[in-house]
């Protein structure tokens, strides 16, 4: 992916940081992605007053990512309301990991990396099935 479009995704990710609803923490997020197919997805901030259901901007995106389709992210940006390029919250990170896996690129604070770097050695679907023969339940019951 050339720079040109990179920024064309990081312009996305700014317009739609500008419909953040952010009446408590005054910091809108916007993100942007694109899918395997090529697809435009974005996501915004929404705050609430009890501040732990937060939803973060990568959440609306995955959630678009879903309702329009599905398939596995490629791409991703994520800006904060200064239109400067952040990185993602730990959380947020983990979200994207099982979205996009290892081969996402991530236009970080430090350059375009993967999300093996981004999120080295992550957690994933991959890992549920590593033990397999496995009589427990789903409440940790033999």
């Amino acid at each position: 992916m050339e720079q040109t479009d990179w920024d064309e995704l990081k312009r996305a990710a700014v317009e739609v940081m500008g419909r953040a609803y952010a009446p408590y923490s005054h910091y809108p997020v916007g993100a942007a992605a694109l899918a395997d197919d090529g697809r435009l997805v974005v996501g915004c901030n929404v705050e609430n007053a009890a501040y732990g259901v937060v939803l973060c901007a990568e959440c609306g995106l995955v959630s678009q990512l879903h309702a329009s389709g599905g398939g596995r992210l490629t791409h991703f940006v994520c800006v904060n309301g200064a239109e400067e390029v952040i990185m993602p919250c730990g959380r947020c990170r983990q979200l994207l990991f099982e979205h996009g896996g290892r081969d996402l690129l991530v236009w970080t604070v430090s350059g375009v990396k993967p999300m093996s770097e981004v999120l080295p050695d992550a957690f994933g679907p991959d890992d549920l099935t590593h033990i397999t023969g496995s009589t427990t339940d789903a409440g940790g019951n033999q």
